[in-house]
């Protein structure tokens, strides 16, 4: 056991669901990557009494009173956190604190990591597993959906993002995306997402995007993706106005298509949109050629994929990730 821990952890991008309604037997199932940053970062360390501060303070600390309860943790402790992912920004800020917590208390007390127990628990990945699959490794990343056992969805395939490649990140401080009962309520009332669409998204994860992946082929992958974006788009639209919940965010999206970025959507409910470019220069190019359409309240990042879990770091050993 040691008496501090650090825990960094990925935001992450949602690419698209497989199969909204479940008319396949398994409903939703994701694409998604893990990126380089922004990061949730998370410090714990033991203490003569429970404090909790930073970002995201108020669900880092539910989360440490519910883990100590089932853990049958009674120690007192110091939770810092250092950075936080954007809330409801459809980065996976929720899943991300939730597991940053468990592996920093599981750490501390010499306890094994459980991300798919603990996020069950914390009521996480209720919907995609790909916040949960960031936490424990990274790469593009597909799940399988929700069987309705009250488990994560599984992991069926995963590739490696190449190194080359960026995302552009367009975030909106403006806005956010739908959430809690709003977001239940929105799932309800749309309709039915057709077999035809759940087919052809399929198709294109697996005949586009991953074989893209292996051959380092964006405009194959960034096709893909914008293929697979569209129809998730268009039937999300009427809960979140339209094909982007933002239509700033919307609108430099497209500037940056028409400068040569591909893959052009919206990671979750937004409001954050997002890109690719081939190597950093050529996405530097692209968001200098999109600058006048960035608002006030707007931030324009340039990342790299994530192709590691989360980092964990105690007594000055790194136990897990890269």
């Amino acid at each position: 056991m040691s008496n501090s821990v650090t825990i960094r952890v990925p935001a992450r991008l949602h690419l698209g669901f497989l199969d909204p309604s479940g008319g396949s037997g398994r409903r939703f199932g994701s694409l998604g990557l893990p990126l380089r940053e922004p990061e949730t970062v998370v410090t714990l360390s033991r203490w003569g009494e429970t404090v909790v501060a930073g970002p995201e303070s108020d669900r880092a600390a539910a989360h440490l009173a519910t883990l100590c309860q089932r853990l049958g943790i009674r120690s007192q402790h110091r939770l810092m956190i250092e950075e936080a992912i954007p809330r409801h920004a459809g980065l996976g800020s929720g899943t991300q604190i939730a597991l940053a917590v468990s592996a920093a208390l599981r750490t501390l007390h010499g306890l094994p990591l459980d991300a798919d127990g603990d996020a069950t628990l914390l009521e996480r990945g209720n919907r995609s597993g790909i916040g949960i699959a960031s936490f424990s490794q990274g790469g593009v990343i597909v799940d399988a959906g929700n069987d309705g056992s009250g488990r994560p969805p599984p992991v069926v395939a995963r590739l490696p993002f190449p190194d080359d490649w960026r995302v552009i990140l367009i975030l909106d401080r403006a806005k956010h995306g739908l959430h809690g009962d709003d977001e239940i309520s929105a799932f309800r009332a749309l309709p039915t997402f057709p077999e035809s669409g759940v087919g052809e998204i399929c198709r294109l994860v697996l005949t586009g995007v991953m074989p893209a992946l292996v051959e380092h082929d964006l405009p194959v992958f960034g096709a893909a993706v914008t293929a697979i974006q569209m129809l998730v788009g268009a039937h999300f639209a009427p809960a979140q106005g339209g094909l982007f919940t933002s239509r700033r965010v919307e609108a430099l999206a497209k500037g940056l298509a028409e400068a040569g970025a591909v893959g052009i959507g919206q990671s979750s409910w937004g409001p954050t949109g997002f890109a690719f470019a081939p190597s950093q220069g050529a996405a530097m190019e692209m968001v200098a050629a999109a600058r006048p359409l960035v608002e006030d309240g707007m931030e324009v990042r340039i990342v790299q994929g994530r192709n590691s879990g989360a980092d964990i770091t105690s007594t000055g050993l790194n136990l897990v990730g890269s």
